[in-house]
């Protein structure tokens, strides 16, 4: 390779501008290296601009004052009970060692405001070292006018986590704006948003630019790149890493502009490109059957960083207990054939009076359990019986108030979609049933075996509601269980679900420093990985909210801090 033509040089090659790899620039620059990142899209942000943006930090300064001191033993059993040998010891240790660390230095800098969460329990808070809050944090309302002219260059957020063609709200904010006619507090709530909208529409924004969620933490980190003069190239993807005869990767050849340019990256190239959802072979070599184009991952998340490393050397992680992060999807067919993909993630399922069925017209789930463990019952389910997809299924009084899906509740306009095909409607369970192509009488019995228990509060069949993690997710004005109510009098709807996804767990093998790993396991020098391109320091689980971005944030600062020590 010593006749390699470089066009440019730098120390350090970052691919891909989610948390991962802006966190690996960020400390790179901070470290006192030349740093570029290339972005493949004309956005910055990637997943993470259109998550939910919590982070799963353990041991974070925040946790004892947030009423959840945590300890090492105590994280460590839950993580052994929950991922166990899907991830090796050596990796879990160093993200726990390392996520404070990096939490401290990135708040330290300025780069990142971040609240621990008072309550929000583990997923599985039943299971021992479970907390109850503190561990998951969230970023800070941003306001998007500080990124200046280059907030347009900031990818917007999935349009499920916008009201009014583009405010972005946030559960707080949905329920002050259901009884904005009915509660001054909610209503002076609702006004102050509404007129802080339409002031952003007014001066010309293209949406709204109070940040939440993932939004906010990516327009955090952008800002911070800014701020340091990071410089990045956007519509830039890599074709292919360049090595020497040794096998230790020089840099990588990209295309700017229309030109193939050999960029030498002195100390190394991080890859971070946020997984392989949307590449079609692969999901089909790794995902369980059936499975189709239901991720809610940005479209161009291909794959191209673990392919690039795997061509350079780099071998895929394994033993994982699951190759993405599932979240049940509800579909839209839009006209031309576009569609429009909705996660359940934590509005509707959990709220008293929704249950889900197979294609039997049969319970089959904890409505109110985590988004991934909801499909991987999908996926038990379908063993036996038709279950992709599944359907949630309501009243018109849930509907009204709690709203399915992109049906939105409050009594907004829905026939659109029940003329799409996308929301069902039926006078009775029978007609409901019809629709639904289930058994009529298998449906009508489901439902009242579910209804005289969920009068009782009570759900014998599946324990809707017994955990905290549940309840914490229901209604809590609704007693005793406030993820339990009967379904009440017709009309009755339903959407059909299908196994989202919303990143992938499999990835490239690394090591504690963020270095991407060979068949032999040994380091590739000057290769590192982060976020999704990386094996899933989960191993493929979901303890939490906020284990993929933690992790992504996490490793892309080690990768940064090694970049700076590493030979060149």
């Amino acid at each position: 390779m010593d006749s390699i033509k470089w066009d440019k040089e730098v120390d350090a090659l970052v691919v891909g501008s989610g948390a991962g790899g802006m966190s690996a620039a960020l400390t790179a620059s901070v470290a006192g290296l030349e740093v570029l990142l290339i972005e493949k899209t004309d956005r910055i942000g990637g997943s993470t601009a259109i998550s939910g943006g919590a982070l799963w930090i353990p041991l974070n300064a925040q946790t004892e004052a947030a009423g959840h001191p945590d300890s090492f033993d105590k994280v460590w059993t839950y993580l052994q009970e929950t991922v166990g040998a899907a991830a090796s010891d050596e990796m879990k240790r160093a993200y726990l060692d390392a996520g404070p660390r990096m939490m401290d230095d990135l708040v330290a800098r300025g780069f990142l405001q971040v609240a621990a969460r008072t309550a929000s329990p583990d997923y599985y808070p039943d299971l021992p070292g479970a907390a109850m809050g503190g561990r998951s944090l969230d970023p800070v309302e941003f306001d998007g006018r500080k990124l200046g002219r280059h907030f347009k260059t900031l990818r917007d957020p999935l349009k499920e986590f916008t009201v009014l063609g583009g405010m972005m709200v946030n559960i707080t904010d949905v329920r002050h704006l259901l009884r904005a006619t009915s509660a001054f507090a909610s209503w002076r709530h609702a006004m102050k948003l509404v007129l802080r909208y339409g002031a952003d529409r007014l001066r010309g924004y293209h949406r709204g630019t109070r940040l939440l969620l993932g939004n906010a933490l990516a327009a955090q980190l952008f800002h911070a790149m800014l701020a340091r003069k990071v410089p990045y190239w956007l519509n830039t993807p890599a074709l292919a890493l360049l090595r020497d005869a040794d096998g230790a990767v020089l840099g990588a050849t990209v295309e700017h502009q229309g030109r193939r340019i050999n960029i030498r990256a002195r100390r190394g190239v991080v890859m971070a490109t946020g997984g392989f959802p949307w590449d079609s072979t692969r999901r089909r070599q790794t995902y369980p059957h059936p499975t189709d184009d239901w991720s809610m991952s940005p479209r161009d998340n291909t794959g191209d960083g673990i392919r690039l490393a795997e061509e350079a050397g780099a071998a895929l992680g394994q033993g994982h207990s699951s190759p993405a992060f599932w979240a049940p999807v509800s579909i839209l067919e839009q006209p031309g054939g576009k569609r429009l993909h909705y996660p359940h993630l934590v509005w509707d399922r959990a709220k008293p009076g929704l249950i889900a069925v197979n294609g039997a017209g049969r319970r089959f789930v904890n409505e109110s359990t985590s988004y991934h463990a909801f499909v991987q019952a999908m996926y038990r389910s379908h063993e036996q019986v038709p279950t992709m997809p599944a359907f949630l299924l309501c009243d018109q009084r849930f509907i009204d108030t709690w709203g399915l899906g992109l049906a939105l509740p409050g009594g907004r306009p829905r026939q659109h979609l029940i003329d799409a095909g996308y929301l069902l409607q039926g006078a009775t369970l029978e007609a409901l049933a019809q629709k639904l192509g289930v058994p009529p009488d298998a449906l009508h019995a489901t439902v009242a075996r579910y209804n005289e228990y969920a009068a009782q509060g009570l759900d014998p069949d599946f324990g809707k509601g017994s955990t905290a993690y549940n309840r914490y997710l229901g209604d809590p004005e609704h007693q005793p269980n406030p993820c339990l109510a009967p379904l009440g009098a017709g009309p009755y709807y339903a959407v059909k679900v299908y196994a989202g996804d919303i990143g992938t767990a499999c990835g490239i093998a690394a090591n504690g420093n963020a270095q991407a790993l060979g068949a032999a396991g040994q380091p590739i020098p000057g290769l590192y990985v982060a976020g999704n391109d990386m094996h899933s320091v989960m191993g493929g689980a979901y303890p939490a909210p906020g284990i993929t971005l933690g992790p992504a944030l996490t490793f892309g600062w080690v990768a940064g801090q090694h970049l700076a020590r590493a030979q060149h």
